[in-house]
């Protein structure tokens, strides 16, 4: 009896599990077959709107005509205030700055008149980034890497001084000249009645001070004048460095058309045509603008008065397009020279060459020597 009622329980519970996984299986392990069929998406229909855009660049002051002008469609809601939709809104009016093409052009590029044009200052002054300011300095064919650096190259300044040793009262050149004090006359005697100087030596000038020296081998001391006046001491150091050049040349005045900057380039001349004038030579630019830091505008403008009195001299040196480093340099003077480049101090030999050499010059170009034909 025991085993028959085991046998009922067993087969119950086989029972309720099989139940239990036919549900599981319905509800959560069987896939689900889609008899529906898939439908499309539906297409977005995005809303644009047409506006002008430029074609080609376009200078400041240049009339927008239908051959610079476009209508390109973008979506309405990139649409701004100030954009044009229509060309006719644009054709004859002009550009306020200089424009690149693929620009939409909004009210605020544009001006109506020649007078609201140059009411928005100079092309120059677009150029120049907040916080920083141009000036011009005088080049020459060497100072400018001849005549390589253009806009928007990066250049370093050198600049080259001559120092002399001063006499800080006088503020002149040492050595100081030398005079004789005259003490003033007594009543009833010839002379003056007051103290007053006279130029020693006899040159108007008057003799130049010296020192005192003992001559070697003799023991005898000597009173040694200088031979010539002081020579000054040159040195070079680098002042600026990654400095951008703005332009080179003088820039066009008001009412004159822009022209590239001349630049002198060694090319075969070409004989004009009959009845044709020659062309006019480009001349060599004197001045380049560069952009620097309101502190190195003084800078620059304090040697440029030097350089005028020709007591310093600025020199560029073209930097790398891709080189925006900075680099710490040591200013070079004669011992900076003989002790880095290992230059020796020649020795005072008891013989030398003749004639005598006292000025280094390349020496005079050698005039190729015509040949006959031959007979």
């Amino acid at each position: 009896m025991r085993r028959g009622r085991v046998f009922i329980y067993l087969a119950f519970i086989i029972a309720l599990g099989l139940l239990a996984f036919v549900v599981v299986w319905q509800k959560y392990l069987k896939p689900t077959t889609t008899t529906t069929s898939q439908q499309p998406a539906p297409t977005q229909v995005i809303d644009v709107v047409n506006v002008v855009v430029l074609t080609q660049n376009v200078q400041r002051g240049a009339l927008m005509e239908p051959a610079v002008l476009s209508l390109v469609p973008i979506q309405r809601d990139l649409f701004i205030q100030g954009m044009f939709s229509n060309i006719n809104e644009v054709e004859g009016r002009m550009a306020k700055f200089d424009l690149d093409a693929g620009i939409p052009l909004t009210g605020s590029m544009l001006v109506d008149t020649a007078e609201q044009l140059s009411d928005t200052g100079s092309v120059a002054a677009l150029s120049i980034p907040r916080g920083m300011v141009a000036v011009s300095i005088p080049i020459s064919r060497l100072s400018s890497v001849s005549y390589a650096p253009q806009p928007g190259d990066s250049v370093n300044v050198i600049v080259t001084l001559m120092l002399t040793d001063l006499d800080p009262d006088f503020q002149s050149n040492l050595p100081n000249m030398a005079g004789i004090v005259i003490a003033p006359g007594t009543v009833g005697e010839e002379g003056p009645n007051y103290l007053t100087a006279q130029v020693s030596g006899g040159g108007e000038a008057g003799t130049a001070v010296g020192k005192a020296e003992v001559v070697t081998g003799l023991g005898q001391t000597v009173y040694s004048l200088p031979s010539e006046p002081q020579r000054p001491r040159l040195v070079s150091q680098s002042l600026l460095q990654n400095v951008t050049v703005l332009r080179v040349g003088e820039f066009p005045l008001e009412g004159e058309e822009p022209e590239p900057t001349p630049v002198p380039e060694e090319q075969p001349a070409e004989e004009p045509a009959e009845g044709e004038a020659a062309p006019a030579e480009p001349e060599a630019p004197e001045v380049i603008t560069l952009i620097v830091t309101p502190q190195d505008a003084i800078t620059l403008n304090y040697l440029l008065y030097y350089q005028t009195a020709m007591g310093s001299q600025l020199t560029l040196a073209l930097r790398s397009a891709e080189d925006d480093t900075r680099v710490a340099t040591e200013a070079v003077t004669l011992q900076y020279l003989l002790e880095t480049y290992d230059i020796p101090v020649p020795a005072k030999l008891p013989y030398g060459v003749e004639p005598r050499v006292d000025k280094v010059q390349l020496p005079e170009n050698v005039q190729p020597v015509e040949t006959q034909p031959a007979q």
